[in-house]
């Protein structure tokens, strides 16, 4: 089934997006039918301020809705001095950025460290925190936030632990095609306390301790500090791109968000008074991939940043 075109709308107000949700069952819905399809029976409801309630996704009977009232509670309780800049679509799905005060500088530009949760209502983008779903969690990256275009910017590369194992999986993709980035030599080398941050991670949310398990994660992840990441950006910020309109016709994004990738690095170009990076071109990409209209769901744009970040790396580096 073709989903919905939409255009992620920006908030800075919870509230915009604490809105009352529930699941009603079709059985009781729906009491005086024999209902077969047992892999749909509960739907998703939801009345946002204003208007009238809404059905937003059919859902397994062990579906687990994640309020966003829930991961607001949590949030306000962990941290005490914090920006929100929320991305967020009428079809139910939900990019909340945590933006925190402290700081990273690439270049001339100040990004500030930021947790990013991915919430949804619809089924159609799972739960995450860092960019990682509860049963792939294996570590605790970070992300960080760029002023200028409201850029939140995932740890696509804290899985590695050295610039050079980096390097060496890169070579070893074709064509783009991801491979797994989490190996078990990877693995070996993260600290204990890592390890079993790992093994107490659940492999879904239980709605009577929801409020606690949400709290146990995002304290690891507050945790965690800026990693391999980091050092690529400033990588990408000092390489130098040609000609930047090939480079982004062959990037797996659809070719429209290519046209606005190229427009956005030509403002930020102007913007910045700086010759076109690697740097300018994976966050103007980052910003067409966040802003357009498209059928995409978050979860979609997401995979795609993933994917462009190491290609545009692999070509950096090479």
């Amino acid at each position: 089934m073709t989903y919905l075109s939409a255009q992620p709308h920006f908030t800075e107000s919870w509230d915009d997006i604490c809105y009352p949700v529930e699941p009603v069952w079709l059985a009781d819905l729906l009491p005086d039918y024999d209902i077969m399809a047992t892999d749909r029976q509960q739907i998703v409801v939801a009345q946002p301020e204003g208007g009238r309630k809404t059905i937003l996704g059919i859902q397994s009977a062990d579906y687990t809705i994640v309020p966003n009232g829930i991961i607001r509670n949590v949030v306000d309780e962990l941290i005490t001095e914090y920006k929100l800049l929320i991305k967020y679509t009428t079809t139910g799905e939900f990019g909340i950025h945590i933006i925190l005060p402290e700081e990273l500088v690439v270049g001339g530009e100040k990004l500030y460290r930021s947790l990013i949760l991915i919430n949804s209502y619809n089924g159609k983008t799972p739960f995450s925190i860092q960019g990682q779903t509860l049963t792939g969690a294996l570590y605790n990256t970070t992300s960080m936030y760029r002023t200028i275009c409201q850029n939140g910017l995932m740890g696509w590369a804290d899985s590695f632990t050295q610039i050079s194992t980096y390097q060496d999986w890169l070579v070893q993709t074709t064509n783009g095609k991801e491979k797994k980035r989490v190996m078990k030599s990877q693995q070996a080398q993260r600290v204990s306390g890592q390890r079993e941050e790992v093994k107490s991670t659940p492999a879904r949310f239980n709605q009577d301790n929801l409020h606690q398990q949400l709290s146990e994660l995002l304290s690891g992840y507050l945790n965690a500090k800026p990693a391999l990441t980091a050092s690529v950006y400033e990588h990408l910020q000092q390489t130098y791109v040609g000609k930047s309109d090939d480079i982004l016709r062959k990037l797996p994004i659809p070719v429209q968000l290519a046209k606005q990738a190229q427009e956005r690095l030509r403002l930020e170009e102007r913007l910045l008074q700086s010759d076109p990076s690697y740097w300018l071109m994976y966050n103007a990409v980052n910003h067409a991939l966040f802003n357009a209209r498209s059928s995409l769901t978050l979860n979609d744009r997401y995979r795609l940043d993933e994917r462009v970040f190491h290609q545009l790396a692999a070509r950096s580096f090479a």
